[in-house]
């Protein structure tokens, strides 16, 4: 990928066309009304006709038209260049779901580069981008990292690598048999430290640490023959897991910047994605601590700054980006000005899920006033159901002011209590003996599950292989109600095929030679056929089993109005038609019954037309509440549009000096306008 620079930024360098878009600055708004509902479609999970390639039925006619006809105006693709291993001339498999990318190619799995951008072509022409994926931590131990092993001049400043003179290998622990490298222990890295090597750690975040697997972010490989003859051992840094080195972005030779900036170019520009996912970009910066603190990683500025400028670069050549930054409110609030356009929404998804689960919306509440005092609006966010990982439970903001105080249900109580409250509450509903088809993340708080595995939890449900009809339709409308909070404030508004068929998680057993590291995301991500031409076909494109779909293929919901894919199409035509996607998050009220949340949207006014409000309305509780609701400028008429119950509806509702009542029933979601009436003139 290295070499590759020189080739794709030729034809850029001392050419006017490098200054044909504005990108100091991250321009959200442009991108929204570019596209705005996205879904995210994970390549491995893909179910079509025997034989049929990712490409196959991503660039599929039939498939982007009824995409395009749900509402989707993205598709974002997950990773899909080539990524894993290689050892000699043989290639090895992806350990982390092709985000250990090795080649600017894309993997022949999938289908060809040509393929790729048909693929580009047939989505364009339904009025649907494509968004790609860019891995700036790491790479697999492809091409590049054996070249570093080799000392292969301008190849080892790409990663975070350590010489270790011979006399110092008895240190080093032997690499077991059939295995390129060998994980080192805290005691290890001290024993390094003191022969004078500036190993870093332990860390102040170490990602994926398990006992007897990932004992520390270090590891040493075995002997390796050098270009020059020489035999060396190296020590490299892995945030991830083993096979993930990182990338040096520190480094004088600035080959991280160059390897990531070609990868970048051959997305753009040859592939012809609109944009691209940046991932992990809180952990590209490292640097030691005194004698008695942690390596730096959390927070470092290196990562802000490279991050800023992967946002720059992608815009300067006409794209858009979207990063996965899990911290607190302020410091999103901050990378958002320069660098990318989007952030994932980490700060709210912990606690709609609460809600769903246990029926009380005070985290959501909290969470979304944060958002307000901290000045970060939906619109900058990305609110997603479904996607690759577990369904995450950190409420990060809480942790990183985990010594403040934070008003909660009538009382105030300190961030790190309130941040364990709500995973441990969550994950002790959802996981276990009552609900033994969803498992505990281990690496974080989260759940491994799909969202209507999540919600069989909550509803008591036991056994998933026997849900009945009048199951079946709760989850449905719970789900509804979740799609309902992400797509009906400003933002936007991701969706996965997981969702849109109703997969439940798939059985442990099936997938055990995908979780010998205890990662147990795989069981969510089970094959799913969106088309309903896999019938008879067991496993997605990679082997993953196919996963129970409770709701069906999508041709087939949509001719039933009542089913997911129908009453989702008639929310995203309203939300489309009212420009809810570009709306501002003005308040969010005290409400009356703890399972209440209220959004209220200032909708962008437009030539001659009054001022609007937009309502997202939502009880979690299991009761029916009649909520009142005041805001100071309601003076016209409000109606409520649509519900996750009964679909599309235009109910009147009484506004008498600018305040109303919401009747909802238990677990119902609701769409409401407010339209304000013009003044008569003096």
């Amino acid at each position: 990928m290295l070499l590759q620079h020189d080739s794709l930024v030729s034809s850029y360098a001392g050419q006017s066309g490098q200054w044909q878009h504005a990108y100091g600055l991250s321009r959200p708004a442009d991108f929204l009304t570019q596209g705005s509902v996205w879904f995210a479609a994970y390549p491995d999970s893909l179910v079509g006709e025997a034989g049929a390639k990712a490409l196959d039925i991503l660039a599929s006619r039939q498939l982007n038209k009824l995409l395009s006809d749900i509402g989707v105006e993205a598709v974002h693709t997950g990773p899909m260049k080539r990524s894993g291993s290689i050892s000699g001339k043989k290639y090895g498999p992806s350990i982390d779901g092709h985000f250990d990318r090795i080649e600017s190619v894309v993997d022949p799995e999938y289908g060809s580069e040509a393929e790729y951008k048909t693929f580009v072509s047939v989505a364009s022409k339904h009025g649907i981008d494509v968004i790609g994926d860019l891995v700036p931590g790491h790479t697999g131990k492809g091409p590049d990292f054996r070249l570093a092993e080799r000392f292969e001049p301008g190849f080892p400043g790409l990663y975070t690598m350590i010489d270790i003179r011979a006399e110092d290998w008895p240190v080093l622990p032997a690499v077991p048999s059939g295995q390129d490298s060998v994980n080192l222990s805290q005691s290890v890295i001290h024993a390094l430290k003191d022969c004078g090597y500036d190993l870093i750690g332990p860390l102040d975040a170490e990602v994926f640490t398990r006992p007897g697997i990932k004992e520390s972010s270090w590891s040493a490989t075995d002997v390796v023959r050098g270009v020059d003859g020489k035999d060396r051992r190296w020590v490299y840094l892995h945030i991830f897991k083993e096979g993930q080195p990182s990338l040096n972005w520190s480094d004088p030779s600035f080959a991280a910047h160059r390897l990531i900036t070609a990868d970048m170019l051959h997305s753009l520009k040859v592939l012809g994605t609109s944009g691209l996912r940046l991932d992990a970009t809180m952990f590209l910066g490292i640097e030691s601590g005194s004698k008695t603190e942690k390596g730096w990683l959390a927070g470092h500025p290196l990562s802000t700054q490279v991050t800023d400028l992967l946002g720059m670069m992608a815009r300067k050549f006409g794209g858009f980006s979207f990063q996965e930054l899990n911290t607190d409110l302020k410091t999103i609030q901050r990378s958002l000005r320069s660098g990318p356009d989007f952030n994932y929404d980490f700060s709210t998804r912990p606690g709609y899920l609460y809600a769903l689960v246990v029926g009380d919306g005070g985290p959501l509440r909290l969470m979304l006033r944060q958002m307000l005092s901290h000045e970060v609006q939906p619109t900058r966010l990305v609110h997603g159901l479904q996607n690759h990982d577990e369904l995450m439970l950190e409420t990060t903001h809480l942790s990183v002011f985990g010594n403040e105080m934070f008003e909660w249900e009538g009382s105030r109580e300190r961030g790190d209590s309130l941040f364990e409250h709500i995973h441990e509450k969550v994950i002790s509903a959802t996981t276990g003996e009552h609900a033994p088809y969803n498992k505990v993340f281990a690496m974080s708080p989260g759940v491994c599950s799909t969202l209507p595995g999540l919600i069989a939890a909550s509803l008591g449900i036991q056994d998933i292989t026997r849900i009945t009809l009048e199951q079946n339709e709760k989850i449905k409308q719970i789900h509804l109600m979740a799609a309902a909070f992400n797509a009906l404030q400003g933002g936007v508004f991701l969706l996965s095929g997981w969702d849109l068929v109703g997969a439940l998680p798939i059985p442990t057993e099936s997938v055990e030679n995908f979780i010998a590291d205890n990662d147990h995301r795989w069981i969510n991500r089970g094959g799913y056929d969106l088309l309903g031409t896999g019938d008879g076909v067991g496993f997605s494109i990679h082997g993953l089993p196919k996963a129970r779909s409770l709701y069906g293929d999508l041709e087939a919901q949509l001719k039933d109005q009542g089913s997911f894919a129908s009453r989702l199409k008639a929310m995203l035509v309203l939300r489309k038609s009212l420009g809810i996607a570009e709306s501002e998050l003005v308040s969010v009220p005290e409400v009356t019954e703890p399972g209440v949340v209220i959004l209220i949207n200032r909708l962008s006014e437009s030539d001659g037309k009054p001022q609007c409000w937009q309502i997202t309305a939502l009880n979690f509780g299991k009761v029916s509440v009649a909520q009142s609701v005041t805001y100071a400028g309601w003076t016209g008429d409000a109606k409520v549009l649509w519900s996750n119950l009964q679909g599309t509806v235009a109910d009147d509702v009484a506004l008498d000096n600018e305040s109303f009542t919401i009747c909802l029933q238990a677990m119902e979601a609701q769409l409401i306008v407010v339209k304000q009436e013009p003044r008569e003139l003096e």
